[in-house]
């Protein structure tokens, strides 16, 4: 349910961007969110150890750097595209939790299908896109491993509440250069809002608990719909036609992900 939330989040979002940009966007999405996960979760912030409150913080500044990076690539390649380079990051995760000398196959595969994208792979692609795109990648990975520290830590939502509030005020200066006073606008606000539900308070609170019950990277594998999913919706809802080369990563990248998931299984 989180995969189909977020990708759905992240196609209105990028409908938003004419009016807000990739950074008034992705503020209001990580603003309303934290305020609607405070109210939902009311959590007791005192009373935990410096420890916690450091990965509380952290988890809150890869959150932001996450989607700050990841919208920013949004608003120059497709989205099934930005989805399949991202997800290089939960596959790390992945493939580094299993000792396997199969996985450098998957690694490889992956690799192959980052490597169709790129432009020394002949593809007609906006390098700053995917470079962006990798970025949040690589903060996803870090996201997962500071997800699961902060879940031990802190009871319910708490450590997901502190952690969307430091990345909101992180992203807040951002945001208002970006969307200036359509940022006041009821209509933006309200999908704003949508945006936030679908793209954070949802699929970060089920990940949450997942990652409190599976191991960082028995959870990375599982993510291995993100891909297609976001192929799907780019296609339907945006109407964006990746191209048979886009396609053949996509495969390559979801096939790389059911392998390493059989390595974690055996």
């Amino acid at each position: 349910m989180g995969i189909l939330t977020t990708q759905v989040g992240a196609a209105i979002a990028k409908g938003l961007f004419h009016s807000l940009g990739p950074g008034g966007t992705v503020f209001v999405r990580v603003g309303f969110a934290a305020l609607v996960l405070l109210a939902l979760w009311r959590p007791r912030v005192g009373g935990y150890s410096r420890g916690d409150y450091v990965a509380a913080v952290a988890f809150g500044l890869a959150l932001g750097g996450m989607n700050l990076a990841f919208y920013l690539a949004l608003d120059r390649i497709p989205l099934g595209i930005a989805v399949t380079l991202e997800f290089v990051g939960p596959l790390g995760v992945a493939v580094c939790g299993s000792r396997r000398r199969l996985d450098l196959l998957w690694v490889i595969l992956a690799g192959a299908g980052v490597l169709l994208l790129s432009p020394i792979g002949g593809a007609d692609l906006d390098l700053l896109g995917a470079l962006l795109a990798l970025t949040a990648g690589g903060l996803w990975a870090a996201y997962i491993l500071l997800s699961a520290r902060v879940g031990r830590a802190f009871p319910g939502g708490a450590g997901l509440v502190i952690a969307m509030l430091v990345a909101a005020v992180l992203l807040t200066p951002v945001g208002i250069l970006s969307g200036g006073a359509e940022l006041l606008r009821p209509t933006i606000l309200a999908a704003g809002l949508g945006v936030a539900v679908l793209s954070s308070a949802i699929p970060y609170s089920l990940e949450l608990e997942a990652l409190r019950r599976l191991p960082a990277h028995v959870f990375g594998v599982m993510m291995s719909l993100e891909p297609a999913a976001g192929a799907l919706v780019g296609l339907v809802i945006l109407n964006e036609n990746i191209g048979i080369r886009g396609l053949s990563a996509v495969a390559l990248v979801s096939v790389a992900t059911v392998g390493a998931t059989r390595s974690v299984r055996d």
